[in-house]
């Protein structure tokens, strides 16, 4: 793992990315929360990594909300952190996953969670949809921006635990990877749940009478679940026509418009506004 000695003071507090990054522009954008439930989706296709999450994930079954938050703090801290903080995330993230093993009844494969695959696997996603997502909601990225997007998340996937070399580093090779991986896809039972958990997430009685929480998540999903690859929403049983992708499209920029239309301090999280402070002053800022 990457150690902070080999980096200056500067580098540290810009963190692995830094601010005239395309990681920053996709992850700081409205778009990253559809981006972010599309991923999510198409891990649970994945049999053994969906069945490792399912087995071992703390709070999946019974607070999925917090993890959903804890992955989500995850992304802001790698993202928008210095390095040390990066760096510290990262290392308790794969404390979690190490000596974690088991067998996935469907395939019978004997794994662990922190497997490079399975890693690459959820990496590959989390690019893929984030990206996807973010051009078809109109944020303004040229084909050599969404190559240099796929390029730095390399060093995302290798901190999580892939193997070096193995990382896709362009959107060629991000779409190559996949047509390998998909005749190891499959839905199962868990990857059921996960999409019924996406779609209609348990929220308190009384959040769901006085607030407008079910709706708006009701919204958000949709979307997410819409903007799958085709084949994706196919193998949910989900309709899956070429028709229905310009109003995605069309779907996915009106949330993006209606969004940026919020206060900064509405739409942005605590992490990446303490970041914009950080790196415009030049030292650390507690968020």
């Amino acid at each position: 793992m990457t150690s902070i000695r080999d980096v200056t003071p500067a580098q540290d507090l810009a963190g692995f990315f830094g601010p005239d990054s395309v990681t920053w522009r996709i992850h700081a954008d409205p778009s990253y929360s559809v981006g972010g439930l599309r991923a999510l989706l198409l891990q649970a296709l994945h049999p053994v990594a969906m069945g490792g999450v399912s087995r071992f994930s703390v709070g999946f079954q019974t607070e999925p909300w917090a993890r959903l938050t804890r992955t989500a703090e995850y992304v802001a801290t790698l993202t928008f952190g210095t390095r040390r903080e990066a760096l510290r995330a990262v290392r308790a993230v794969r404390g979690v996953h190490r000596g974690k093993s088991d067998v996935e009844p469907t395939t019978g494969r004997t794994y662990s969670v922190d497997d490079p695959d399975l890693l690459l696997w959820v990496h590959a996603c989390e690019v893929d949809s984030l990206l996807s997502v973010a051009r078809r909601s109109g944020v303004p990225l040229t084909d050599a921006d969404s190559d240099a997007y796929v390029a730095e998340q390399v060093v995302a996937g290798e901190l999580i635990g892939c193997t070096p070399g193995t990382v896709p580093s362009s959107v060629a090779e991000l779409a190559a990877y996949f047509e390998r991986v998909r005749p190891e896809l499959a839905l199962t039972a868990p990857a059921r749940e996960a999409l019924h958990f996406i779609l209609v997430p348990p929220m308190p009685g009384w959040v769901q009478v006085l607030t407008p929480a079910r709706p708006a998540w009701a919204g958000l999903a949709s979307l997410g679940v819409a903007t799958l690859p085709r084949w994706a929403r196919s193998m949910y049983g989900l309709p899956a026509l070429a028709v229905t992708e310009p109003a995605t499209t069309a779907a996915a920029k009106a949330f993006r418009r209606t969004t940026l239309a919020l206060p900064t301090r509405v739409r942005e999280n605590p992490t990446l506004r303490a970041a914009r402070r950080r790196v415009a002053v030049g030292t650390p800022v507690v968020a």
